[in-house]
C-alpha cells in the first residue's frame, strides 16, 4: 500500500502552519513595536482582534459552502492567496495612516499628542481592521478545505489522527512565530527599514504564495491520483465500501441545504461545543505575549519572553497524541468512532481545569502559568481535532465543508467575544485597580479570563453529550 495520503496531510499541515503564523504577526509585534507608533490601548488591540474573529466567523459560513461547490483544489488556492494578500497589506497601514492625516514621517506618528494621537490611533486601527478583514476572509477557507480533504483521503477511524497532525500546524506556527517574528521586526528596525514590523508581515505573508505553487501539482482526488495505488485507495474508501447498497453511497454524496442543516441536533451540538471552547485558544494565541509583557515586564523580543512562548507551544505539541486516542479506543473496545471520540474528549476537558492555578502559581515563577497554559493548549488542540472529526462522523461527505463552516462560525464568534471582552476588561482593570480573588489591576483581569478558560471544556462536552448522546449520523 502506498502512503500518498500522508503527503496530502503534510500539505495541510504546512498550510495551517502558515495560516497561524500570519495570525501571530500582529500579536507578537503590537505591544512593543506597533502600539508606541500608533498610541494603541488594550481596547484598540482587542477591537482589531475581535473584528478579525467576527469576519472569520461570518466568512466561515460561506467558505464551507464555497469548498463544497468549487472543490478543495481551487478553493484552497483562492483561500491562501487571499489571506496571504491580507497579511502583506498590514505592512502598508503606517503609510496609509500618514497619508490620511497628511503627515510627512513616522516621527510625527510617534510624537503625536492629545487629539492628534487619538486620530492616529483611530485611523491606524481602521487600516489594520481592513487588512484583518481580508486576512479573515481568506483564512476562513483553511479548515473547511482541510477537513474536506481529510475526509477524502482518510477512513473515519484515522481522521482525528490526521486532523490532529495537520491541526498541529497551528501549534508549530505559534511555536516558530515567537522566535522569529520579533527578531525579524527588530532586525529590520535596526536596518532602518520602516519600524521593523512592516517587513515581518511581508515575509511571513509571502510564505503562502510559495505553498500555492506546490498545491497546484500535488493535490488530486485519491481515485484520480496516480500516486495512490489500489491498496491505498481501498484503505481510504473502506467506510464507503462497507455501505450496503450503491443507492446509500449515492445518497451520502448529496449535499444538504443550509437551512436544513440547522434543524439537526448534531449541528447544534457541534456549534455550541465550538462556541464555548474555541475562544480559549484564541485568547492564548492573541494575548499570551501581552500577558507576559504586562505581568512580568518582558517585551516580545526579550530572549526570556521568546523562550517562554516557545516552551508554551512546544508543550501543546502533545496534542498529536490526543488525536490518536480515539483510534486506540476503537481498536481496543470495538466501539464506533463517535462514542470513542466522546470518551477521549472528556479526558481532554479535564486538563484545562489546571488553568485555575496559573495565576496564583505565577506569583512564584512565570514558568508555572506558561506550563499550565501549554497543557491547556495541548488539550484544546486535541479537543479541536476531535470536534472537527465529529462533523465527518455525523455528516455525509458532501455536507462536511458546510458543517465545518458552521463550526468556524462558532469559533469566530467565540474569538470576537473573548477578544472584545478581554481588551476592555484589561483597560478597565488597570484604570480602576480592580480586585478579584486576591488579585488587583490587570492581573485580576487575566485571572477572570483564566477561570473561564478552565471551565469551558466541561460545559462544551456536556452540550455534545446531551444533544447527541450516542452515534446517530444525519439522514437526508
Amino acid at each position: 500500500m502506498t502512503n500518498y495520503r500522508w503527503v496530502i496531510c503534510t500539505m495541510l499541515f504546512l498550510a495551517t502552519t502558515v495560516n497561524y503564523m500570519d495570525r501571530q504577526v500582529l500579536s507578537l509585534t503590537w505591544k512593543d513595536f506597533i502600539a508606541p507608533e500608533f498610541h494603541w490601548t488594550d481596547a484598540d488591540y482587542g477591537n482589531i482582534a475581535a473584528i478579525f474573529g467576527l469576519v472569520y466567523a461570518i466568512a466561515n459560513l460561506f467558505s464551507g459552502r464555497f469548498m463544497d461547490w468549487i472543490g478543495v483544489k481551487k478553493g484552497y488556492l483562492w483561500a491562501i492567496a487571499i489571506w496571504s494578500l491580507g497579511a502583506c497589506m498590514h505592512a502598508l497601514c503606517g503609510l496609509a495612516t500618514m497619508w490620511h492625516l497628511d503627515m510627512g514621517s513616522t516621527k510625527e506618528l510617534f510624537e503625536a499628542t492629545g487629539s492628534v494621537a487619538i486620530a492616529v490611533s483611530t485611523v491606524s486601527a481602521y487600516c489594520f481592521i481592513i487588512s484583518r478583514i481580508v486576512l479573515g476572509i481568506g483564512e476562513s477557507g483553511n479548515f473547511p478545505a482541510a477537513i474536506k480533504v481529510t475526509a477524502e483521503y482518510f477512513p473515519m477511524k484515522d481522521r482525528a489522527y490526521a486532523t490532529s497532525i495537520f491541526n498541529s500546524g497551528s501549534t508549530i506556527g505559534a511555536l516558530v512565530a515567537p522566535v522569529s517574528i520579533p527578531l525579524l521586526a527588530r532586525y529590520f528596525k535596526n536596518l532602518g527599514i520602516g519600524n521593523g514590523w512592516e517587513m515581518a508581515f511581508v515575509i511571513i505573508g509571502a510564505l503562502g504564495f510559495i505553498w500555492l505553487g506546490f498545491w497546484i501539482f500535488i493535490y488530486k482526488k485519491p481515485e484520480n491520483c496516480k500516486a495512490v495505488n489500489a491498496e491505498e485507495l481501498a484503505y481510504i474508501q473502506q467506510d464507503t465500501q462497507a455501505e450496503t447498497t450503491p443507492a446509500e453511497v449515492e445518497q451520502k454524496e448529496k449535499g444538504i441545504p443550509f437551512l436544513k442543516m440547522l434543524t439537526f441536533p448534531q449541528t447544534w451540538a457541534i456549534f455550541l461545543a465550538k462556541l464555548i471552547t474555541d475562544g480559549v485558544w484564541w485568547f492564548f494565541l492573541f494575548w499570551t505575549p501581552a500577558y507576559i509583557s504586562d505581568v512580568y515586564n518582558l517585551p516580545s523580543d526579550n530572549p526570556v519572553a521568546m523562550m517562554l512562548i516557545f516552551v508554551l507551544y512546544a508543550i501543546t505539541m502533545l496534542s498529536i497524541l490526543g488525536g490518536k486516542l480515539p483510534t486506540i479506543i476503537v481498536n481496543r473496545t470495538g466501539q464506533n468512532a463517535y462514542d470513542a471520540r466522546l470518551k477521549a474528549m472528556l479526558v481532554f476537558a479535564i486538563f484545562p481545569l489546571f488553568t485555575l492555578f496559573a495565576q496564583p502559581l505565577g506569583a512564584y515563577s512565570y514558568w508555572f502559568p506558561i506550563i499550565l497554559i501549554g497543557i491547556a493548549g495541548a488539550a484544546h488542540q486535541a479537543w479541536s481535532a476531535n470536534l472537527f472529526s465529529v462533523a465527518s462522523d455525523l455528516f455525509p461527505k458532501k455536507a462536511i465543508g458546510t458543517m465545518t463552516g458552521i463550526n468556524g462560525l462558532a469559533g469566530g464568534i467565540s474569538s470576537y467575544a473573548i477578544n472584545k471582552i478581554s481588551g476592555n476588561l484589561f483597560d478597565y482593570a488597570a484604570k480602576t485597580n480592580m480586585s478579584f480573588l486576591g488579585f488587583e489591576g490587570k492581573t485580576a483581569g487575566y485571572f477572570i479570563i483564566f477561570c473561564y478558560c478552565a471551565l469551558a471544556y466541561m460545559v462544551g462536552w456536556c452540550c455534545l453529550k446531551i444533544l447527541v448522546p450516542r452515534f446517530k449520523p444525519v439522514k437526508q
